[in-house]
């Protein structure tokens, strides 16, 4: 007989059930662990780490341990900034994670680890955002809550020393990327740039002289998205060039005649970039994209609104006036709802060159003639057998039946028809316009927009959009003594025209047709806008001065319909900005070397004497020398307006002037008007700029930044960009200001004007960076998120040539160089070391 063992010490398997081992749920328990920490950042290592590995407790049940948890905020609570989130938990735990319960949404990094991060956003002051900590465990979750309060936006950084250094200088805390500079390929078969004057193919390269910017977020499948903050195109103009820097031994000219290939290259060094750029580890740009483009004044380019066909367009290029080739000397911008981009057409009258006798040959063929000698010397061209702007029209092509170079002469030409369809008499009736381009398509061609007139336009900014109600479209044309103008579209607006597909078809329904208006401001701080319509007041046949035949000749000549509306004469409208949460527009007005005390007025209320050091010197000298003195006004000033009624349809206004660019050595009383002070004096305000509403430097209180282009501070520091947080209008007083002005005659003027003054800015405004030597700052737009700061630096080293170059930057960015580099043009990128956004 055989006997089972029926005592046994359990060395012996009877559970037949696939039931885990448990030496199988210690190795995935330890497994898991270690993955967790793994996934988890330092801070989150050290504080879990001695409690992931704690072994079982000894109850009874032989449960697993009970989990605490606890959690806090810390970091900063003000707009922009970086706050964190601080996780703690006692016990086993398999997993922890954060989620917003509360306040407006926000983007957690590090949202599956003890310690989480987020841009605190725009919002009013105690608005709460909430959060929840959970950790889970083999028992199931337990939760804790923290929250953030969070406080109104403010400036976050040190103000920059001024500096006369050959290099970019941002706050502790930031870094610079250099991005794209001149002669940067763009385009396949292009090599690098040599920077020795022997590069050519500028069709494919970077332009000269980078000027106003926007960036457009580019989704993956290459259409417009309002979040791509990594992704994007980036669209700058190329206003002009430092003609010495582009050829081996600066530019030749041989018997009056300039060489092809040098005029070739500088006419393709103007006009617009468009190229892709990505964010990886740091800003780059795409080299081979398909969306790069360079569009130049050889680019063909169609005439759109009213003045499309008309006989003051006709050439031989384009005889029925429809098309023309090129756009030039483009200064700032403007960055459509729609996702296309504006670029202005600034101080083109000088590359045309208009002989002798041409006034005369004119006027012999009538009336038409006669308008036309009126207009040409309202907008400064005269007559000169000089060769125009870098000598252009001088060239003899290869091509003999060429006529790129021809056009730039306006001359009437013998034996032409007077209609202008045998020469290029009317070429420079061409330009002066706003220019849209389609950056997502690099096939389009880019459209002239006469309806919103011809000048010297600087920007075109579009003020807020709200359904239902006529968009406005603010301009400066940057000249002394010039106008401040609006175009109001005749379409209200439609929120579902921000995503269309066809975007320049977009653009011929909100700039095509509309009323374009100039403003005229009262000494009492209210103003008016006046329409330039044809037929109204004195825009008429019947006008002396100039008589008006159409809406068509109001458009062409802007300036001189202005004139007879009797528009108030500014210190130089520039670029134009509209603040996203209030929707008051500034405008710099940089300065005015015309400006007396006999015709200073409450919104042009200085003419002084700027006193410059003398070589050497570090105090100003007094009194100062002709050649040191700056006058009239010499440092600008920033004025805004408020539509009545806050909205774009208004017809009146009330204005104040925001800040006084000054020395903070200068007069307090009559001069440095705004208290201005070492951290945040200035001159010559150029470029403006709002942040974008889609983070916290657009909303609530947004930052303004404020780009400088100096002749009368340039003693005392390079050109620099501020940031400001400003109030609103009316915010200040009013104030007298007594001037007195002595001109290099020693012929003493003065005058009492009383003005009204915004408050004082403070520590509300302060300096940012400044750039490397002899450049200017223009230029200025950010990622939707506001983390990245894209600015352009123009014309470093300007004043030297290729034996004496005074500029290496950028080559001298990373640090200094041991052998000259000839100095380019720049585009830069300004990122937070923290990751917030860019100025607070």
């Amino acid at each position: 007989m055989t006997f089972e063992t029926i005592y046994t010490d359990g060395d012996i398997d009877t559970n037949p059930t696939a039931n885990p081992h448990l030496n199988d749920l210690i190795d995935t328990r330890y497994s898991r662990r270690q993955t967790l920490l793994g996934g988890m950042s330092a801070t989150a290592a050290a504080v879990f780490g001695g409690m992931l590995l704690t072994g079982c407790d000894d109850d009874d049940d032989g449960g697993a341990s009970p989990v605490t948890v606890t959690a806090t905020a810390g970091g900063s609570s003000s707009a922009g900034r970086v706050a964190t989130l601080t996780g703690a938990a006692i016990g086993q735990v398999d997993s922890v994670s954060w989620t917003q319960t509360a306040g407006p949404s926000v983007t957690l990094a590090g949202a599956t680890t003890s310690t989480a991060t987020f841009v605190v956003p725009g919002a009013a002051a105690g608005t709460v955002l909430s959060f929840l900590f959970t950790a889970v465990s083999a028992s199931g979750s337990v939760t804790a809550t923290t929250s953030v309060t969070v406080g109104a936006a403010s400036l976050g950084f040190t103000a920059v020393a001024k500096s006369l250094a050959d290099v970019v200088a941002v706050p502790t805390g930031y870094a610079v990327t250099v991005l794209y500079r001149l002669g940067d390929p763009i385009g396949s078969g292009v090599g690098a740039y040599a920077n020795d004057g022997t590069d050519a193919t500028f069709s494919k390269r970077a332009g000269d002289h980078h000027d106003g910017m926007s960036y457009f977020g580019l989704s993956a499948s290459g259409t417009p998205d309002a979040n791509g903050n990594t992704r994007g195109l980036l669209v700058l103009n190329h206003e002009n060039i430092t003609q010495a820097y582009l050829h081996p031994n600066g530019p030749t000219t041989t018997a009056g005649v300039r060489p092809e290939a040098e005029a070739l290259k500088e006419m393709e060094c103007h006009g617009v970039s468009v190229i892709e750029v990505n964010r990886a580890a740091a800003w780059s740009y795409a080299a081979a994209s398909s969306f790069n483009r360079r569009i130049t004044p050889l680019t063909p380019m169609s005439f759109s609104g009213p003045v499309r066909g008309a006989d003051s367009l006709k050439t031989r290029y384009s005889p029925d006036a429809t098309m023309g080739r090129g756009t030039i000397n483009n200064c700032a911008n403007g960055t459509m709802p729609w996702n296309t981009y504006l670029t202005n057409e600034e101080n083109w009258v000088g590359y045309f060159k208009r002989e002798v006798g041409d006034g005369v040959r004119r006027a012999a063929s009538g009336p038409a003639g006669v308008k036309a000698n009126v207009s040409l010397a309202r907008y400064g061209k005269t007559e000169s057998n000089t060769g125009g702007n870098y000598g252009w029209s001088t060239v003899k092509p290869a091509d003999t039946t060429s006529t790129l170079y021809s056009r730039w002469n306006i001359t009437a030409q013998a034996g032409a028809p007077a209609d202008g369809t045998g020469d290029f008499r009317n070429e420079i009736f061409q330009y002066g316009w706003v220019v849209e381009i389609d950056p997502f398509d690099a096939a389009s061609t880019p459209r002239k927009r006469t309806a919103l007139g011809r000048m010297n336009h600087e920007g075109c900014e579009i003020g807020r959009t709200i359904a239902g109600v006529k968009p406005a479209f603010y301009m400066g044309d940057d000249a002394q003594n010039e106008y401040i103008y609006k175009f109001v579209s005749a379409t209200p607006w439609s929120a579902a025209d921000a995503t269309a597909a066809n975007r320049l078809a977009i653009g011929d329904k909100y700039l095509d047709t509309g009323t374009l208006y100039v403003a005229k401001l009262a000494a009492d701080g209210t103003g008016q806008w006046m329409p330039l319509v044809f037929g109204q007041g004195p825009l008429t046949s019947a006008n002396a001065a100039y008589p008006f035949s159409s809406q068509v000749d109001v458009l062409i000549n802007t300036r001189l319909a202005a004139d007879a509306l009797g528009a108030t004469r500014m210190d130089r409208p520039e670029w134009t900005a509209v603040n996203p949460a209030t929707g008051e527009m500034y405008c710099t007005l940089t300065n005015n070397s015309s400006r007396t005390p006999a015709n200073t007025d409450a919104p042009n209320p200085r003419a002084y004497t700027d006193p410059k050091l003398p070589q050497g010197d570090v105090v100003n000298a007094d009194p100062p020398t002709t050649a040191q003195a700056t006058r009239g006004n010499a440092n600008g000033h920033i004025i805004r307006l408020r539509e009545t009624g806050d909205t774009s349809e208004a017809l009146t206004f009330a204005w104040d002037i925001y800040a006084f660019g000054s020395g903070s050595d200068l007069n307090a009383t009559n001069i440095n008007l705004s208290g201005l002070d070492a951290t945040n004096d200035f001159s010559s305000p150029d470029g403006l700029w709002f942040g974008l509403p889609s983070n916290a430097s657009g909303t609530i209180a947004p930052v303004m930044w404020i780009e400088t282009d100096d002749g009368a501070y340039t003693d005392v520091t390079n050109c620099m960009l501020l940031a400001s947080v400003p109030g609103i209008v009316n915010d200040g007083g009013t104030r007298v200001v007594n001037n007195t002005l002595t001109t290099a005659a020693n012929v003493t003027t003065t005058s009492v004007v009383t003005t009204r003054v915004g408050k004082a800015p403070g520590a509300a405004l302060r300096r940012f960076l400044v750039g490397p030597k002899e450049c200017e700052i223009t230029g200025i737009y950010s990622t939707p998120d506001g983390r990245s700061l894209f600015v352009n630096i123009q014309h470093p080293g300007e004043g030297g040539d290729p034996t004496k170059i005074t500029s290496s930057w950028p080559a001298n960015q990373a640090g200094p160089v041991t052998t000259p580099s000839r100095p380019r043009s720049s585009t830069i990128v300004i990122t937070k070391n923290d990751g917030g956004v860019v100025g607070l």
